[in-house]
Parts: C-alpha cells; sequence; structure tokens
C-alpha cells in the first residue's frame, strides 16, 4: 500500500474478527495442553514429527517446521525425550543424522491432544468461516481495484 491509499473500515474488522478467532483458539490450546502437562510448541512438536511423511524427522526438517534455530530445535528434542513422547534413532541411511519419531506415549496423548483441538475448532468454525470469507471478499475487491485504479507516481 501506498502512503495515499486508505484502508477501508472493513479490513479492520475482517481482521480484528480473524485475530479473534485465532486468539480464542489459542488460549484453548494453551489450556488444554497445559493441562496435559506439556506445552502449546510441545504439541506442534508432536504434531510436526506425526505429520512427517516418514513417521519420523530429521533435526533440521524438525527446526525448520518449528521455526527455530538447529540448537533450539535439539533442546525442544531433547526434553521431549526426557518426557517420554519422543526418541531419536540413527538414519538407516546416513549414520551422521538424527530421526525423531514419536513413542507410544506421545502418541496417546497426541491423539488426545488432537480430538480436544478438533472439538474445538468445531466450535470456533462459525467465526473463523465468516471471518476468512471476509478477508476473501477484501482481498479481492483490493485485487480488483489494484488492477483498475491509475497508477500513482511518486513524488519524493
Amino acid at each position: 500500500m501506498n502512503e495515499m491509499t486508505t484502508v477501508d473500515p472493513s479490513v479492520y474488522e475482517g481482521l480484528a474478527a480473524f485475530r479473534l478467532a485465532l486468539r480464542r483458539f489459542l488460549t484453548f490450546s494453551e489450556a488444554a495442553t497445559g493441562a496435559a502437562g506439556v506445552t502449546a510448541q510441545q504439541y506442534q512438536a508432536l504434531l510436526a514429527i506425526k505429520t512427517h511423511s516418514t513417521g519420523a524427522i530429521m533435526i533440521r526438517e524438525f527446526a525448520d517446521q518449528m521455526l527455530l534455530q538447529h540448537n533450539g530445535a535439539v533442546q525442544m528434542v531433547d526434553r521431549l525425550v526426557a518426557g517420554g513422547l519422543v526418541q531419536r534413532n540413527h538414519s538407516p541411511t546416513d549414520g551422521r543424522s538424527v530421526l525423531v519419531s514419536i513413542s507410544a506415549k506421545g502418541a496417546a496423548l497426541l491423539e488426545r491432544l488432537a480430538a480436544l483441538h478438533v472439538e474445538e475448532l468445531l466450535k470456533q468454525e462459525p467465526l473463523l468461516v465468516e471471518s476468512l470469507r471476509r478477508l476473501r471478499q477484501i482481498g479481492r475487491a483490493h485485487n480488483a481495484a489494484e488492477w483498475t485504479a491509475p497508477k500513482q507516481r511518486s513524488t519524493r
């Protein structure tokens, strides 16, 4: 957006509704994971490992999925191993690489938390759907205006 563009009030409303739905869900997630004895980030870690195509993930891929530096990913895996939620194994194809996979205890916890999260998402669905619909309309209107509005030249 350039300096001369004003934001339509519906943009603020759409963004606010979407952020509200996200905050409600994240607040729920913090409470649910805390009650289960893990952090929301550890739950996210279990999801990242579980959804990896091979069922085990290399530390560097794990770090990418979790948006962590390598040493932060190693520390998180250390905590998950200490809690019995994941296990480390050497890669059968590259002995230098470490693969992280979910333990039986981690899988059981993940299943319980995933069920709770799906239930909460379904509760939040009306607000999420409505706010995404509004944002989609705003995005389409913005894109249409961008293509039809004359380009303004900078006076700097």
